[in-house]
């Protein structure tokens, strides 16, 4: 945020810049839904146990490293050839969190997990 703040381009800092500030409030809103998805899923495990709460774990480990990769990603174009280099940190970020959406399997066994237990709801 801080090197957003301190370039400047066309008379505005970074940060002013409409589609950076778009970039920054989808990351925002992003962050805010993984956020409040992990809180239910960590709510259903203490109190219904693991058990009831497998389609909402199946869920925040699709959503939160997918969350990860897209708001790396914007910080990336937005920092441009400086958003890939070792100093900043986000190359590093990125290929962790890219890592994540296959270290308790891929995306797509927890999303046929997710789907076979909610058409199980209408069974």
């Amino acid at each position: 945020m801080q090197k957003g703040q301190a370039a400047g381009c066309f008379g505005k800092t970074l940060a002013e810049q409409g589609v950076v500030m778009q970039a920054i409030a989808d990351s925002r809103m992003e962050i805010e839904q993984a956020r409040l998805l992990t809180l239910k899923a960590a709510a259903m495990m203490d109190q219904v146990g693991n058990k009831a709460a497998r389609a909402e774990i199946a869920m925040i480990k699709v959503i939160a490293p997918n969350m990860c990769c897209r708001v790396i990603d914007r910080a990336v174009q937005i920092f441009g050839a400086a958003g890939v280099t070792e100093d900043g940190g986000l190359a590093h970020g990125w290929a962790w969190s890219r890592a994540l959406r296959l270290a308790d399997g891929p995306d797509e066994v927890h999303q046929m997990s997710i789907a076979k237990l909610e058409l199980r709801k209408y069974d």
